[in-house]
């Protein structure tokens, strides 16, 4: 008895955490409704602000008539560019200027649709409602225009938008096929579930932000900037964030909101309805792209040209990187890319999930399965065939890559080989069937944090650092990542995140912010381990603490291409009578460094594939050029994918751990989108031999394709 139980007090206390599958450890909360968003904090004193949008797209304010709106039971204030608070226009922040939508109620002039032109506070939102849509308000109209395509005039070539190796022109003339073809993708839109919300507090001479964001320091010192304050005097807090996916920065609401509390002295909270968020909290430009390819018989690349087309506002340049994403992937000996921005009168486009390779994936990826179909290959042979060994246009080595290894799995997985590469040769029924397959890649980034870990008296540890968990299951990674560097079990690890006072960090976006932050907390945690009394009991009442900032450690890293990577498959089925395209199969695998939590990691991958389906197929905002404004900015207009639309969805992975990272991360949240659209896509012309170029593949234009093909036969 004696030598079991010595035995058992000298077994380690826990297995290794990271790797294991782990379910949310603020799963409970969310779930019972005890977790707290931003628009449902309690105040006291409450007051509620409600946005007033321009109707027009482009012109000048020439009246508002408050006074009658004033007189209404409950409103408190209504706040325009007449009499608001004045905001710098010279911010920059930590990730670049701000979209000018912030300098908000600053004058009269309106730059497009949806412009914020006003702000009704009252005792109640439905009341502030009320009031808002009866304020009236007259403007000067100007002519607009928000057209948008290839070959508009007043395209430009933004700042370092080009990249080039090689004669182009001499290597498309010596080539033995040439593809030369045309994409375009449509506006999307982030659509996460929780609409944006902000609820803001003056108080002591600081500013209180209960936020639904992305890095809660980045808005906060945004804010501080904005409002002149000193940086101490803005707390910013985004606890639980349902979505974002690029949208959830500063926006004009949080600025409002600023104003108002500072001008009432009381809590105001500011919650957008749906198409309010389509309005003014960003979006993904459309594109049109050129890939020109060109290659000897045995698939081997002489030419790859990219050019990608998108648009902008008036008011600030946004690039679409979409060109970028062929950079990297495959070799080529004269290799071209080059952006094209086009400003018109609409709303800056922002980041959203996978931006730049999300669209640029659709329209290489395509273009490689139409090369291959000419020169009689496998699209999987011919992606081998252009395999690079350093960076194509870069020279630089990377820092592993195994792009190969995922279509290899993801072939013996999804039965490949047993392909007949023929089109519209599967048939059930009413229904063509095809499969199709695409690559994926995204950049593996990492950006200085600073974390801190306390151990406490009572055992357990607490981890501080400014982090957001926009769904994605970070604050569970943390945890785990903790609890290793600390050799103790999770359940002795609390993680407290999106606090602005933790200090500076990375935000939730790029694929980063796992990376960055377990860094700096895996660096904390270990200082502390090293720093602790041998005995427990020795640990003060106010705990130990280690804190650490990973500037100098990122510094350090060599130069390298560092990526993750993934192969997709799809099955498709599809109805040419009806035009209908079911995705019967979806398989992703991933080369994408250490694997946290598989659970949460999973289910990434299988959301970006999901939003990747409804790319596919559905998804398309739609503007009228009357008016500048959108004719479905709603969930009933503006379709995504649905639990019904993918019956048989599975995401893998393959060991990729990045050698030159302590934590051995990636990077996984937006990798599960990008190829997915290309793939479904391929998948739909081997069904039906009908190339489609152009998102999303609606079924009028399945319809179209049959059409243009019985008239002018199947190579058309």
């Amino acid at each position: 008895m004696t030598t079991q139980t010595t035995q058992t007090q000298s077994a380690p206390a826990r297995a290794n955490a990271v790797g294991v599958a782990r379910s949310r450890v603020e799963g409970v909360e969310k779930v019972t409704g005890a977790a707290r968003y931003a628009g449902e904090i309690p105040f006291a004193d409450l007051a509620h602000g409600w946005l007033v949008l321009s109707t027009i797209a482009r012109g000048r304010v020439r009246a508002i008539d408050e006074e009658a709106v004033r007189a209404l039971p409950g409103v408190l204030a209504v706040l325009h560019h007449k009499n608001a608070p004045r905001v710098r226009d010279d911010v920059i922040g930590g990730l670049g200027r701000p979209d000018p939508i912030v300098e908000v109620f600053q004058d009269d002039r309106v730059p497009h649709a949806g412009w914020p032109v006003a702000l009704v506070v009252a005792e109640t939102s439905e009341q502030a409602r009320e009031a808002a849509e009866s304020l009236v308000v007259e403007y000067e109209e100007e002519p607009h225009d928000v057209s948008f395509g290839a070959d508009r005039p007043g395209t430009y070539t933004p700042e370092e938008g080009e990249a080039a190796k090689g004669d182009l022109e001499a290597e498309l003339a010596a080539s033995h096929v040439v593809l030369d073809a045309s994409y375009t993708t449509p506006e999307q839109h982030h659509g996460a579930m929780e609409p944006h919300a902000v609820t803001v507090r003056w108080e002591g001479g600081r500013l209180e932000v209960f936020d639904s964001n992305q890095g809660s320091k980045w808005v906060a010192d945004d804010l501080a900037n904005l409002f002149s304050l000193d940086l101490s005097a803005v707390r910013v807090r985004s606890e639980h964030v349902g979505g974002a996916f690029g949208s959830k920065g500063l926006r004009a609401h949080h600025v409002a909101a600023v104003m108002a509390a500072t001008e009432l002295q009381r809590p105001v909270r500011v919650v957008l309805t749906r198409r309010q968020v389509f309005a003014t909290t960003g979006y993904r430009s459309p594109t049109a792209q050129r890939v020109r390819l060109g290659a000897d018989p045995d698939g081997r690349l002489r030419a790859f040209a990219h050019e990608h087309h998108n648009l902008t506002s008036t008011m600030r340049e946004f690039v679409e990187n979409g060109a970028s994403y062929g950079r990297s992937m495959y070799e080529a000996t004269a290799h071209h890319t080059a952006h094209r921005v086009l400003p018109v009168d609409v709303a800056t486009p922002t980041w959203m999930r996978a931006p730049g390779e999300a669209p640029g994936s659709f329209a290489v990826e395509s273009a490689l399965d139409e090369l291959a179909e000419r020169l009689g290959m496998d699209p999987i042979a011919l992606r081998v065939r252009n395999e690079p060994t350093v960076g194509p246009v870069s020279g630089l080595p990377f820092s592993s890559r195994n792009l190969l290894g995922c279509f290899e799995e993801g072939a013996r997985r999804f039965g490949w080989a047993g392909r007949d590469p023929r089109p519209r040769t599967r048939r059930e029924g009413r229904w063509l069937l095809g499969t199709g397959t695409a690559a994926s890649t995204f950049p593996s980034g990492v950006a200085p944090t600073t974390a801190a870990v306390t151990a406490e008296a009572d055992g357990t540890y607490t981890v501080r650092v400014t982090a957001a968990d926009v769904g994605t299951g970070a604050r569970t990674a943390l945890t785990l990542i903790a609890a290793d560097a600390l050799e103790v079990a999770p359940e002795r690890v609390r993680v407290r995140i999106a606090d602005s006072d933790f200090g500076p960090a990375w935000v939730a976006g790029g694929s980063m912010g796992t990376r960055s932050w377990g860094w700096a907390v895996q660096a904390a945690a270990r200082d502390l381990r090293e720093r602790l009394p041998l005995a427990p009991g020795d640990i003060p009442a106010e705990g130990i603490t280690a804190r650490t900032d990973t500037t100098e450690l990122i510094a350090r890293l060599s130069a390298k291409e560092r990526y993750s990577y993934g192969a997709q498959f799809a099955e498709v089925a599809v109805d040419v009578a009806s035009g209908e395209v079911r995705v019967r199969r979806l398989l992703g695998v991933f080369a994408a460094g250490k694997i946290i939590n598989p659970l949460t990691a999973r289910s990434q991958f299988t959301g970006g594939m999901t939003w990747g389906l409804s790319m596919a197929l559905h998804e398309e905002a739609v503007r009228d050029a009357a008016t500048g404004g959108h004719v479905n900015a709603d969930f009933a207009g503006y379709h995504v994918a649905a639990n019904a639309d993918v019956p048989d969805l599975q995401a893998e992975w393959i060991d990729d751990p990045d050698p030159d990272d302590p934590v051995g991360i990636k990077g996984i949240g937006e990798i599960g989108i990008v190829g997915t659209a290309a793939a479904i896509a391929n998948a739909v012309w081997h069904a039906t031999g009908v190339r489609h170029r152009d998102l999303p593949i609606r079924p009028d234009r399945v319809l179209l394709g049959e059409a243009r093909r019985e008239e002018t036969g199947p190579h058309a």
